[in-house]
């Protein structure tokens, strides 16, 4: 076999009798503390976030390593599903004409809002995000973050947003679900049908 493939017979007992190379024993215990970041992480964590890891213990290894290794040892990151449900309707939805007639521009400031929730993955669970922009200057104007979706996060939204522009009568807030004038009496009342 030596012959045919060219090797000589020294060449080949050498390598038969050196045992694993250092990179195998690297690899080896670096899949080890792979397993151990894995395992802490709840069976979380992808290529990119397993690195982090490895670096934060002192390891600097490159992504494709990374990658090899995780195939090899059989480690597989679980991704977030894409989509998240973030409005619930209330018991009573009311419907709201379009206002704005999907036109999202404004010739002067104070004239026309919009807002919306999102939501945001953090390490310790969703953090919902809800913005009030005025469509003059594309400006958020108010803003407010919570660990649920409920009506007061937007209503914090729009106190902000009230509060540091005190708008004339006849601003219109437009949303996804809900349109109204704002007024500071019906801020309130603005989302009280349904999450807005």
């Amino acid at each position: 076999m030596c012959a045919w493939l060219g090797v000589s017979r020294s060449g080949y007992y050498a390598w038969r009798g050196a045992g694993p190379s250092r990179r195998s024993r690297d690899d080896c215990a670096l899949i080890a503390v792979m397993k151990n970041i894995y395992t802490q992480a709840r069976g979380n964590p992808g290529v990119r976030r397993m690195r982090a890891g490895l670096a934060a213990l002192g390891h600097l290894v490159s992504h494709k390593r990374v990658h090899r290794l995780m195939l090899a040892a059989g480690l597989r990151g679980r991704h977030p599903r894409a989509w998240k449900r973030t409005t619930i309707g209330g018991g009573r939805p009311v419907p709201a004409p379009d206002l704005i007639g999907r036109d999202f521009t404004s010739a002067r400031p104070d004239a026309k809002w919009c807002g919306d929730v999102t939501y945001i993955k953090t390490w310790g669970g969703w953090a919902y995000l809800a913005t009030v922009i005025d469509l003059y200057s594309r400006k958020v104007i108010g803003w407010a973050v919570a660990a649920h979706m409920r009506t007061s996060l937007v209503t914090a939204a729009l106190d902000m947003a009230v509060g540091a522009r005190k708008p004339p009568p006849g601003v219109i807030f437009h949303s996804d679900y809900a349109e109204v004038d704002v007024k500071p009496e019906n801020l309130r009342m603005a989302c009280s049908g349904r999450a807005c």
